[in-house]
């Protein structure tokens, strides 16, 4: 399963980039926003930094709007995903930029029957948000489980990425599901790293070592 990074915070993109722990990555208005930085500026250093896909929104709300933000986004670097919402108007879009060959990931899919309409529209991914139908009492992983299924059922080459993770155990949840991708956040990634016991068998061993030089 290939892990992205949902973030466009470059020093933290560029930390997990370097040992190998990105293969690509997520944005949408907010995560700029808290960058600080413009959105065109931002992104173009991510992709420099990431060979992998790099997702990138607008805010348009027509099919014409997307496609001409599609292409804009587009034309900034060849990784260049465009993120679009789950919409009627969204799904004209994905269809028109797919005949252009510009890769797309519908973004806000909460259903069963949304992610069936994602890939019949033809999009490279699709992005189930499993952490907000979990705090509406709803299971997020089943619906992946699902989505999973359907593809399977008709060869749909549509990638499925486990988005809104809220945890380590979402992570893990989707690898065993055989989601393709699960974009984390920079916080739950560093959990991953860690486990009480890893930490306490390190200091004992430099504990023991110090001991042996004595």
């Amino acid at each position: 399963m290939k892990i992205f990074l949902d973030s466009a915070e470059v020093e933290k993109i560029r930390r997990f980039a370097a040992i190998g722990m990105v293969d690509g990555i997520t944005t949408n208005p907010t995560l700029i926003l808290k960058s600080g930085r413009k959105q065109k500026e931002v992104v173009k250093e991510i992709c420099k930094i990431v060979p992998g896909p790099v997702s990138v929104e607008g805010v348009q709300e027509t099919a014409e709007g997307m496609v001409e933000d599609g292409e804009e986004f587009a034309s900034w670097a060849k990784n260049v995903v465009v993120k679009i919402p789950m919409t009627e108007e969204g799904l004209k879009a994905v269809r028109i930029l797919s005949k252009k060959k510009i890769k797309t990931n519908v973004t806000l899919v909460f259903s069963p029957s949304q992610a069936l309409l994602v890939a019949k529209a033809g999009a490279t991914f699709v992005s189930p948000f499993v952490g907000r139908l979990d705090d509406i009492g709803q299971d997020g992983m089943g619906l992946v489980r699902q989505i999973l299924q359907i593809y399977r059922n008709y060869g749909f080459g549509t990638q499925v990425i486990v988005a809104s993770v809220r945890s380590e155990k979402h992570v893990v949840q989707a690898a065993e599901a055989g989601a393709h991708i699960a974009t984390v956040p920079p916080q739950v990634l560093e959990s991953m790293f860690r486990h009480q016991l890893t930490d306490a068998g390190i200091k004992k061993f430099k504990e023991d070592w110090e001991a042996s030089q004595r």
